[in-house]
């Protein structure tokens, strides 16, 4: 069994960045609510799960009633990584995670972490991480040209990352969705193809036939499951069906803040659209074969 190295998760560079100070809180944007709808997951032959709920706002109680009422599991993710990642809450050491841990232990969730950036497995040992039922992550934080993260949805971004050439743009941010997968240990991707929004108007003609495959491969290669986002509504449906064609594996999620969550009926009608089946779809992976564990990174 290939296992991360100890030197890849502490080393004293990374463990200076996860004790650094934030300042403000701020969060990934959030598209608008839809009324609520009864989930309709006849024909479906695999259990509904919500591989993408926050708990801000919220608590685990009042999440797991929600969870019964709407008949849909919920994985629950808190962001993870250095406190240069700034949202209300991020995990950053073995303590913090243990905490958040022992919170969610014997409820009826499946525990996760987001994962910011590329730089967050240096916050946490191998023994912690592989507490985990499972780790998601995406590729809106983006490297700017000096090395710096920066935002995608962030207010001015367009001044910061240099957007006027939007193919060009768009190479490097498809090089970066493969980065993110190839240098950090993923289960789930989470809001594949999500575009900022100076770029959303070109969605159909940037994302290429052959951007989509550099993506798709990447998760093949690693073994990432692709997330089929109800909030964004994204991936659309010809990039769906190349990577089903492809073989890729799919989650289900909503990117939820209370009472949002579990409201994955977009999910439900791709997974329909595309046939998926119990086979297509991400299983948390037993102990010893999570992607903590069996990818050998450093």
């Amino acid at each position: 069994m290939n296992r991360i190295t100890r030197r890849t998760f502490i080393n004293t560079a990374a463990t200076a960045a996860c004790a650094a100070p934030w300042l403000r809180a701020e969060t990934k944007p959030q598209p608008a609510a839809e009324p609520v709808k009864p989930v309709d997951a006849q024909g479906l032959g695999f259990p509904l799960v919500d591989f993408h709920v926050h708990l801000d706002n919220s608590t685990i109680e009042k999440v797991a009633e929600l969870s019964a009422q709407r008949r849909v599991k919920f994985g629950i993710v808190e962001h993870a990584g250095t406190k240069e990642n700034i949202y209300p809450t991020v995990l950053s050491n073995d303590e913090e995670l243990g905490r958040y841990l022992a919170m969610l232990k014997g409820k009826p969730v499946f525990r996760g972490v987001q994962a910011e950036f590329i730089d967050w497995m240096g916050c946490f040992s191998p023994a912690a991480l592989a507490k985990l039922d499972y780790v998601l992550g995406d590729a809106m934080t983006i490297r700017g040209p000096k090395g710096e993260r920066i935002k995608l949805w962030e207010k001015g971004v367009e001044q910061r990352v240099d957007m006027s050439d939007k193919q060009a743009f768009m190479e490097r941010f498809v090089d970066w969705h493969a980065e993110v997968m190839a240098r950090t240990p993923l289960d789930i991707f989470a809001n594949t193809t999500w575009l900022p929004a100076a770029l959303m108007p070109d969605y159909d003609a940037l994302w290429t036939e052959a951007r989509a495959q550099k993506v798709i491969d990447a998760a093949l290669k690693y073994g990432v499951a692709l997330e089929i986002s109800a909030s964004y509504k994204l991936p659309r449906l010809p990039f769906l069906k190349q990577a089903k064609a492809a073989g890729v594996k799919f989650s289900l999620g909503s990117n939820g803040r209370y009472p949002k969550m579990g409201l994955i009926d977009h999910s439900i009608a791709m997974a329909k659209e595309l046939g998926l089946k119990r086979s297509d779809m991400f299983t948390p992976a037993p102990d010893g074969k999570k992607a903590v564990q069996r990818r050998k990174l450093g």
